[in-house]
């Protein structure tokens, strides 16, 4: 198989066992460099030794082609739902998986709702909506969420926050939701039947049906051309061009830092308290991926417990942290302190069903790192990236605290 010649294009490639039984199921930028990855002499550095048993096994190797990595995303999806290999499926229980909804709603919304927590709603008859689409599970939050904002430039939609007036309004000012600036969308018949076109194109893309959604979009267009409509005909054009052209740089760019769909980004987050005896405390959390500060990730605290008791003020840090379900949970927490600090996190994440492991930073006399607790593996290799977040953190919280004390 070291053999095949494959295109430098994107697209999904499987490697079949001897019954032809998909084992593996990937996505590449490039199919040609991507496979070739698979059988370099660093393989089980790169790899593990997972996916060298599977390319063991594997006695052949199939690709599809897709125009875009959008669609390659989309496609691996599909593929991985509907064949369910053993070393995808059993891989790992990703908790960053997310599932894209569109509502049944007369103006519907489309959204990510983490998988875990959607499943968990709907298996307690709790969710506050009503479901009319759901495709995924997409393993990697931060690319599917990406994908979501290009497929918003093609066709824009109302967001789960599209209830807020004041949050629609600006996306409808930017072209992102549909409707006028003013509103006027609103019980508008034209404005109502259009967007309902635009929910179906969405769903064919999702579905992998870009062909049928070619046609559907080319039909639309010919019936305004015939009903002299040239101002929709026009928008079909303009689809048909943006199907033809996705700009998906981004996307690109962060399936280059992936390597392959088994090396996900190590997300984490780190946190401290700061008060004076007691008064203005306060609280910050830092955000870690691959060892790079994400700052706009980063939130403040003001703590609403003024005493001196940091592990009072660590717990009301985490519950409201994760009461944000809308933002993506980490691989690690990072918690300032000894083990009563990691007892009293892993109490939180417990609490939620949340199996997220914690590490603690004890510091010295000099306030610096001198003992890290918790999970060894997780330790030894991140142990670098864990003591940076923690002075991050740290030099964050009291900038905070800082300014607080002197308002």
């Amino acid at each position: 198989m070291s053999n095949l010649k494959l295109p430098d294009h994107p697209g999904i490639y499987i490697f079949r066992d001897y019954k032809k039984k998909p084992l593996y199921i990937g996505r590449a930028t490039s199919l040609r460099d991507r496979v070739k990855s698979y059988f370099s002499n660093d393989l089980i550095k790169t790899r593990g030794p997972r996916l060298i048993d599977m390319v063991t096994k594997a006695r052949s190797l199939s690709v599809e082609v897709t125009d875009s990595v959008l669609e390659a995303i989309i496609l691996e999806s599909i593929l991985i739902k509907k064949f369910q290999p053993f070393y995808n499926v059993d891989e790992k229980d990703d908790k960053s998986a997310q599932y894209v909804v569109i509502t049944a709603e007369e103006w519907p919304r489309v959204f990510l709702a983490r998988a875990r927590d959607f499943e968990q709603m709907k298996l307690n008859g709790e969710l506050t909506y009503k479901v009319k689409e759901i495709f995924g599970p997409y393993p990697y939050g931060g690319i599917i969420k990406e994908a979501l904002r290009i497929l918003r430039r093609i066709f824009p939609f109302k967001d789960e926050k599209a209830s807020d007036p004041r949050h629609d309004r600006f996306y409808r000012s930017i072209g992102r939701s549909p409707g006028m600036p003013d509103g006027s969308a609103a019980g508008h018949e034209e404005q109502h039947d259009q967007y309902a076109r635009t929910i179906k194109y969405l769903t064919l893309f999702f579905r992998g049906q870009k062909r049928m959604l070619r046609v559907q979009i080319e039909k639309q267009m010919y019936k305004d051309i015939e009903s002299l409509n040239f101002e929709s005909a026009q928008e079909s054009k303009r689809l048909l061009y943006a199907l033809d052209h996705i700009n998906d740089i981004a996307l690109i760019k962060q399936e280059g830092q992936q390597y392959d769909a088994s090396d996900v980004p190590f997300r984490m987050e780190a946190y401290d308290v700061a008060h004076l005896s007691g008064t203005n405390v306060v609280g910050g959390m830092v955000v870690s991926v691959d060892g790079e500060f994400e700052r706009s990730s980063y939130r403040k605290f003001k703590i609403s417990i003024q005493t001196n008791n940091d592990g009072a003020a660590l717990t009301d840090m985490l519950l409201r942290r994760l009461n944000h379900t809308e933002w993506t949970y980490p691989d690690l927490i990072i918690v300032d302190g000894n083990e009563m600090q990691m007892t009293i996190a892993k109490s939180i994440l417990r609490s939620r069903r949340l199996g997220i492991p914690v590490v603690a930073v004890t510091k010295n006399d000099q306030h610096r790192a001198d003992r890290l607790s918790g999970d060894a593996k997780l330790i030894e290799k991140h142990s670098r990236s864990i003591i940076s977040a923690n002075a991050e953190a740290h030099r964050y919280t009291l900038a905070f605290h800082r300014g607080r004390r002197r308002l």
